[in-house]
């Protein structure tokens, strides 16, 4: 079993849900606090043992590559006025992993953005972290699934229960329990119309680890839900015959693409934060007094 150094990340999505700010820039960039979304992702890529990363853009995305990139002028004045601090804070980001890009000329959905990672990937195993998803805990969500790989052979999926009303915009998987948090998928369907065309309330929320078979696999996948490659229709294909891992992992997720999770990101981890921490907890207890 080769060791999992390889990770993908899409981040070519446009962004629809969070306009206007989107029409210029990436919702990658969104910040939860003073940290952009896209460098939590690739932070438990990192502490997950990633050795290589591949971020799938699109056109407008250049600021992705621009942020984990030096800047010269930037870093200069800092070094000059002896602001030690904020150099690391910047300069560490270029060395964090060998980070690449590739641009999904058309936004056909996730599938064939993953597709796109063909070449990089080769014939080893890879984690893909969902663009949209930030997942923070005490132990990497990817690293979670690591575990699960090296531990069952399958590929894995990151999954956990939603509420029953949300199901008709998720996949639902069919799934049984193999202890503690682990579950075998024998299958899964993309967007359900009903709740009770719903296997389960488990969906796949923002990390996978497949293995290469999949390219394969996403290049003979009709278009799905929305008119577009999904990449639950292709992993389907492997839950029904070979099987697939699923853990219900431990960690908070927040969706950047939906303007309230992005609230509820700022403010739980700001609550967190050395800087603004106390002075948020104290704003918060007086707002919620005028509620």
């Amino acid at each position: 079993m080769k060791k999992v150094r390889k990770a993908v990340i899409p981040a070519a999505g446009l962004g629809t849900r969070v306009l206007p700010v989107t029409k210029s820039i990436p919702k990658e960039m969104l910040p939860i606090v003073d940290t952009p979304s896209i460098q939590f992702i690739v932070e438990e890529a990192v502490n997950s043992g990633i050795e290589e990363i591949l971020i799938i853009t699109n056109r407008g995305k250049t600021p992705l590559e621009d942020y984990f990139d030096h800047a010269v002028e930037l870093e200069q004045r800092l070094t000059a006025a002896g602001k030690t601090r904020e150099l690391e804070s910047v300069t560490r980001l270029c060395n964090l992993c060998n980070i690449q890009y590739v641009r999904q000329k058309e936004t056909r959905g996730l599938g064939h953005a993953v597709g796109c990672a063909r070449s990089f990937v080769g014939d080893e195993p890879f984690v893909v972290l969902y663009g949209d998803d930030v997942i923070l805990g005490d132990k990497p969500v990817a690293k979670q699934l690591i575990d699960a790989y090296e531990k069952t052979g399958k590929c894995v999926c990151g999954i956990k229960a939603v509420p029953e009303a949300d199901i008709v915009r998720y996949s639902s998987l069919k799934v049984e329990p193999l202890g503690g948090r682990l579950y075998n998928v024998t299958d899964m369907i993309e967007k359900p119309r009903t709740p009770a065309e719903a296997y389960s309330l488990y969906s796949i929320l923002g990390r996978v680890l497949l293995t290469p078979d999949i390219f394969d696999i996403l290049e003979r996948t009709a278009p799905g839900a929305g008119g577009e490659i999904q990449l639950t229709d292709a992993m389907n294909e492997i839950a029904t015959t070979t099987g697939m891992t699923g853990v219900d992992f431990e960690g908070t997720r927040y969706d950047m693409g939906n303007k309230l999770s992005i609230l509820q990101a700022s403010i739980e981890v700001g609550l967190r934060h050395p800087e603004v921490g106390s002075g948020l907890r104290s704003y918060l207890k007086e707002l919620a007094a005028t509620l």
